[in-house]
């Protein structure tokens, strides 16, 4: 089992929500993004953060991905911003110009990769000299915190707990993640932890909805139809009939330097 990223049946589950300020506040805080001319978001998925990038000032944004029927989904999502390009293509061989870009972002990609190292010259290699990287993952620790009403993803491996050996088994620790970026180049090396508003829903049974769809959670198609249902189930007695629910996702970031 597991999410097949090449599916078009497939292509919308990225692009069904906005960056939220969490983020953007933290991506002003990091870096002089209203002074960059060209980014690149690798492993862009929908496209939501490209719009963010170009939404901040960006004056070119190029977004990659692996996956044509991804990249259907973010071209769509994106159509009404003319300086957002896209290409098909990996984190550890993008075929982009070397030492052009002044700011690089990897969101929610390096759970999906084994060789750190590949990525990390890639991504030294594309960026100008005093260029910005930000990654954006989580840790084991960020994933197994309890769940609560804001941390629902925290309910998944109570529920589960044979899903916490897949998670924890690709997501990197801060220590290695520290090392691999000092190793391929880069400087300037700091982490951060932020707290990102996922989605605000208006009601309990919109959360329910989208979990039944496993929209933008990968994780959740290790489960077959019958266990997700027990989960939703689950989710369902554990969170009160409130109006609105603020699901919130604990991030690592990693800031780095060229």
């Amino acid at each position: 089992m597991g999410m097949d990223f090449h599916n078009l049946k497939n292509s919308h589950t990225y692009t069904t929500r906005n960056a939220d300020t969490s983020w953007i506040n933290t991506i002003k805080k990091l870096v002089p993004i209203k002074q960059l001319t060209s980014a690149l978001d690798i492993g862009c998925g929908g496209g939501i953060y490209s719009k963010a990038l170009a939404d901040l000032g960006v004056t070119s944004v190029t977004a990659v991905d692996y996956s044509e029927a991804i990249l259907a989904g973010a071209r769509e999502n994106c159509k009404d911003y003319h300086n957002i390009s896209f290409k098909k293509g990996n984190a550890l061989q993008t075929g982009l110009e070397s030492n052009h870009f002044d700011f690089l972002l990897e969101r929610a990609l390096i759970h999906h990769l084994d060789d750190l190292s590949g990525c990390f010259e890639e991504a030294y290699r594309l960026l100008k000299n005093n260029g910005y990287l930000i990654i954006q993952d989580r840790t084991p620790e960020d994933c197994l915190l309890k769940g609560d009403a804001s941390h629902i993803r925290g309910y998944f491996f109570e529920q589960f707990p044979k899903l916490i050996e897949k998670e924890t088994n690709r997501r990197h620790q801060i220590k290695k993640v520290r090392e691999m970026l000092r190793d391929s180049g880069f400087r300037e090396i700091q982490e951060f932890k932020l707290w990102e508003t996922r989605k605000v829903y208006a009601h309990k049974t919109k959360l329910l909805e989208d979990l039944r769809d496993r929209t933008g959670r990968s994780i959740l198609h290790e489960l077959n139809d019958i266990e997700l249902e027990s989960l939703i189930n689950f989710i369902d007695g554990q969170i009160p009939n409130e109006n609105t629910i603020v699901e919130k996702d604990r991030w690592t970031i990693w800031k780095a330097v060229k």
